[in-house]
C-alpha cells in the first residue's frame, strides 16, 4: 500500500511539471506490483537480489503462479482484465518509472528505519545504498525533489543513528 501512496504524490509532482500521467495505468501496476508475493510470500530485497540468476528465478515462479491462478480461477471473461492488471508494471512509460523509483522509495524506508534502529546488517546497507544508485539514475522530475527536498530531511533524522547514514547516503550519489 505504501508503494500506491509513494506513487500518487510521485505523479503529482510530474503532473505539476507538465508530465501527462495515466492515472488508471498508475493504480492499476501500483496496486498489484507485488500480487505475486501473494503465492511466494514476501521475499526481502537483499534475498530477492543477491543475484541476477536468483532474481530471475523467483520472477518466473511469480509469473508462472499469477498465470496458472488467473487460468485456474478466474471466470473467462475477466481473464483479460486480470492480465492487464496484474502484468509486470516496470517499463519504460512515465507510469512504469514511477513505479520503480516508488518501490526503491519503499526499499529505502524500510532499509533506513532498519539502519536508524542500529541494525548493522550488511544487507540493510546494499539496500539503501542500491535503492538510493537506482532512483538518481531515473529522469523524472520526482526523482529530483525526491532527491533534493525529501532525502536531506531523512538523512538528517538519521543522524541519531549510529550509523552514518550520511555517509552511505553521499557515497551513493556520488556514485
Amino acid at each position: 500500500m505504501k508503494v500506491v501512496q509513494y506513487a500518487k504524490t510521485l505523479a503529482d509532482i510530474e503532473e505539476s511539471n507538465g508530465v501527462t500521467v495515466d492515472w488508471q495505468k498508475l493504480y492499476e501496476i501500483t496496486s498489484s506490483h507485488d500480487y505475486g508475493e501473494i503465492f511466494i510470500g514476501d521475499i526481502k530485497t537483499p534475498v530477492k537480489h543477491y543475484s541476477l540468476e536468483l532474481r530471475s528465478m523467483l520472477q518466473q515462479v511469480e509469473e508462472g503462479m499469477v498465470a496458472h491462478f488467473i487460468d485456474e480461477h478466474i471466470p473467462e471473461e475477466f481473464k483479460s482484465i486480470f492480465r492487464r492488471q496484474l502484468r509486470e508494471g516496470k517499463d519504460e512509460s512515465v507510469e512504469g518509472q514511477i513505479l520503480e523509483v516508488a518501490d526503491k522509495m519503499d526499499q529505502i524506508y524500510e532499509a533506513f528505519s532498519e539502519l536508524q534502529r542500529g541494525n548493522t546488517e550488511k544487507e540493510f546497507i546494499v539496500m539503501y545504498r542500491n535503492a538510493l544508485i537506482k532512483i538518481k539514475q531515473i529522469k523524472l522530475h520526482c526523482v529530483e525533489y525526491f532527491l533534493q527536498h525529501i532525502l536531506p530531511d531523512l538523512v538528517s533524522e538519521g543522524s541519531r543513528s549510529p550509523i552514518d547514514i550520511a555517509k552511505i547516503t553521499n557515497e551513493a550519489l556520488a556514485s
